[in-house]
């Protein structure tokens, strides 16, 4: 686990620009719900590094005229179609969460729509970044970035504190939040396939050094070519 220590100067991210776009690392991003992948991720962001955001392309293919609202339609009918045409998220949750079958059928349509958004915007983030941050909410879940990225950071705090900032932050009931909880792989399982871990039970300074010494590292890796994490 990276340990917290005074936040040094950032690492300019011209440092490794000589590496050929097709090097430059990926590094597949993730953590339970509530656990702040999202902070992680802007704070590798402002240290130079590429973002690819797998729960913003789902977003964007779920939006209103969004490019899996006709299979979804189809799938499902209206009792999933919000008002302005986009997802109801909320009504989706529920089905998926009280039938399993609803939800693989909504992973069928999904997954390979963001996996080809995804490759798309890996490229482009490539070219402009010494490395990228692919942040995939279900890495583990789904495993098929587990095997494509170069490192898997994770993000971890207590189950309680993911609890806790997810009510505050959603709104959501607690009894929600802990049946998403117990879908996602286990705390310990994500511990244990990580290459890298990011303790978020702090606070912002130690979060920070800990963001600022795998930037320096991730500057310096190159790319195994999408050969699984060692």
């Amino acid at each position: 686990m990276t340990k917290a220590a005074p936040a040094p100067q950032s690492v300019p991210a011209r440092a490794a620009s000589a590496v050929p776009p097709e090097q430059r690392a990926l590094i597949g991003l993730t953590g339970g719900i509530g656990s702040g992948k999202s902070t992680v991720a802007d704070l590798f962001v402002a240290r130079g590094a590429g973002l690819v955001d797998t729960d913003a392309i789902a977003h964007q293919l779920t939006a209103p005229q969004g490019g899996a609202m006709a299979a979804i339609r189809d799938a499902f009918g209206v009792r999933v179609i919000a008002a302005n045409g986009a997802l109801d998220r909320a009504a989706m949750r529920a089905l998926a969460f009280s039938d399993p079958a609803a939800r693989h059928r909504l992973e069928a349509i999904l997954h390979p729509l963001i996996h080809r958004q995804t490759e798309s915007e890996i490229e482009a983030a490539r070219s402009a970044a010494p490395y990228v941050i692919v942040a995939v909410p279900l890495l583990f879940e789904t495993r098929v970035w587990a095997t494509r990225v170069d490192r898997i950071l994770i993000v971890d705090c207590p189950v309680e504190l993911q609890i806790e900032r997810t009510t505050e932050r959603s709104g959501l009931a607690r009894l929600q939040v802990e049946a998403i909880i117990a879908a996602q792989v286990t705390r310990a399982d994500r511990i244990a396939g990580a290459n890298d871990i990011i303790d978020n039970s702090g606070g912002r300074d130690a979060l920070e050094a800990q963001v600022e010494e795998l930037h320096r590292r991730y500057l310096t890796l190159r790319s195994s070519s999408g050969a699984p994490p060692g």
